[in-house]
């Protein structure tokens, strides 16, 4: 079995949802250690002007998981997001299915980040036809660290094959692995091209964007994906 494993980030780009669907069971690691460095509560969208990050307001102390960080709803955010996406894509082909979706999945409140942020994540992927076992890494009550941590989430899970991100090779080491009887394998996503609003190109932005532009097409992605 093949196991991924990512942080939940905020309305992620396409190369998630790759992850996801080259897997068998796909684990949010929803009990890591929050960071402001990290794209849970925030991503990029297009308008006229370029690029344009949407970040969500959070309350967090240092030291909280990310399933202890909270939305902080009272701003008035949600509504704001949805705002800046009916200004900037309102023409786009695919407009009112995936606002009237967004707008049904976000406009719940939330226990925390990680919570809201899973939830957008399904849904994307039930739209897009991806099925896949999902687990959440605070129900497996591991409490190892970095590396060890991944070959403990995919041992309890059964895994025989992790299915990792490029950047992580620079602590993990093959052998590690093998020696408790996973494979190790890196993703080859590369920047994907598709219909956008706006002009140039730009790339790894929000699914969203994707998503408002060609609407819950994952053949056509995925087929490029392959390529």
């Amino acid at each position: 079995m093949i196991i991924a494993i990512h942080q939940p980030d905020y309305i992620p780009y396409p190369g998630y949802f790759y992850k996801i669907a080259k897997c068998d069971c796909f684990v949010f690691l929803d009990d890591a250690q929050y960071s402001n460095e990290g794209i849970c509560n925030w991503n990029r969208i297009k308008t006229p002007q370029g690029e344009l990050r949407l970040k969500v307001p959070v309350k967090q102390t240092f030291g909280d998981t990310i399933q202890e960080v909270t939305t902080r709803d009272y701003l008035g955010w949600k509504q704001k997001h949805l705002k800046t996406l009916k200004s900037n894509y309102s023409k786009a082909k695919f407009f009112d299915e995936i606002y009237a979706d967004l707008e049904n999945i976000l406009i719940p409140e939330y226990k925390n980040i990680a919570e809201m942020n899973i939830a957008i994540i399904k849904q994307t992927c039930e739209k897009f036809g991806i099925s896949k076992r999902f687990e959440h890494s605070s129900s497996l009550d591991i409490t190892t660290r970095r590396e060890e941590r991944v070959i403990d989430i995919c041992s309890a899970l059964g895994g025989d094959v992790y299915f990792s991100g490029n950047g992580a090779s620079v602590y993990q080491v093959e052998d590690h692995f093998l020696k408790r009887g996973i494979k190790l394998q890196y993703t080859n996503y590369h920047s994907i091209i598709y219909k956008q609003c706006w002009g140039e190109f730009l790339p790894n932005l929000s699914i969203i964007d994707y998503l408002f532009n060609n609407g819950y097409e994952w053949d056509t992605l995925k087929k490029q994906m392959q390529e």
